[in-house]
């Protein structure tokens, strides 16, 4: 097959064209047309190595996933570009940047298949310069330089098909205009307020991920552990309580 034949999409069987690659997929064994390359997980990158089987059994999941979509209900949202939404009453969370989030399909996931937060933040640094009367650009005196920050947010999960969800806090890089007085050391400043908001929100997030996540942990620990068996006081039966702490032969609850 040439480098410019037609191609067919191991999933939907639609040739692709030359002016559909852009967006479709190659495959180990096949490939992906742009369309179906859409449906799957937006956090899924390994495609090169995933077979035509595995991203059937993921576009499976994907619809499972709607359903789970549909039955969310944000108790709280944090977040500037992209948001975490989290569902307190069922501890589950998403991460979306879309308005229209419950089209989008984005994966829902219990907060007990986190494995950890972090947060990235990026600094570049460049000087910058003025120009003399002959126009030609000097420093500078003293220098003065440009910091450039983006803060973005790592969380790691136990996930059939993907191990990070990886995005930005701030919509625009922040800009900072440092000048380099005789004396100065520019990592003690007082960074400005877009900085600090942005920082605040990172902060935020991390905090919110990691103690759910530990609540969520905790409490399957707590789920998985054997009952101890019980006498109803009611009945006198020696019972183990259900999920609700009632007896499971008079229905009395014995266990608040």
């Amino acid at each position: 097959m040439g480098l410019f034949d037609k191609k067919i999409c191991s999933i939907c069987n639609k040739k692709i064209g030359i002016l559909d690659l852009i967006g479709s997929r190659k495959l180990e064994d096949g490939y992906l047309c742009k369309d179906c390359a859409k449906r799957l997980s937006p956090w899924f990158s390994d495609n090169r190595k995933s077979t035509v089987e595995e991203i059937r059994e993921q576009l499976s999941y994907r619809e499972l996933n709607k359903e789970e979509v549909e039955s969310f209900n944000a108790t709280r949202t944090i977040g500037q570009k992209y948001k975490v939404m989290i569902d307190d009453r069922s501890n589950k969370f998403l991460v979306t940047k879309e308005s229209k989030w419950r089209e989008e399909n984005p994966d829902v996931l219990k907060f007990s298949q986190v494995t950890g937060c972090d947060i990235d933040i990026k600094e570049s640094k460049d000087e910058m310069y003025d120009r003399d009367k002959d126009g030609n650009q000097v420093s500078f005196n003293p220098p003065q330089f440009s910091y450039k920050y983006s803060f973005g947010i790592v969380i790691h999960v136990n996930h059939k098909y993907f191990s990070e969800m990886k995005f930005d806090v701030n919509n625009t890089l922040i800009v900072e205009k440092v000048v380099m007085k005789p004396g100065f050391d520019p990592k003690k400043r007082e960074h400005e307020n877009d900085y600090l908001e942005c920082k605040k929100i990172a902060e935020d997030i991390k905090a919110a991920i990691l103690g759910i996540h530990e609540e969520a942990r905790n409490a399957e620990e707590e789920a998985e552990k054997p009952k101890a068996a019980l006498v109803c006081p009611f009945c006198g039966a020696t019972t183990v309580p259900d999920a609700a702490g009632n007896c499971e032969y008079c229905g009395a609850c014995i266990v608040r």
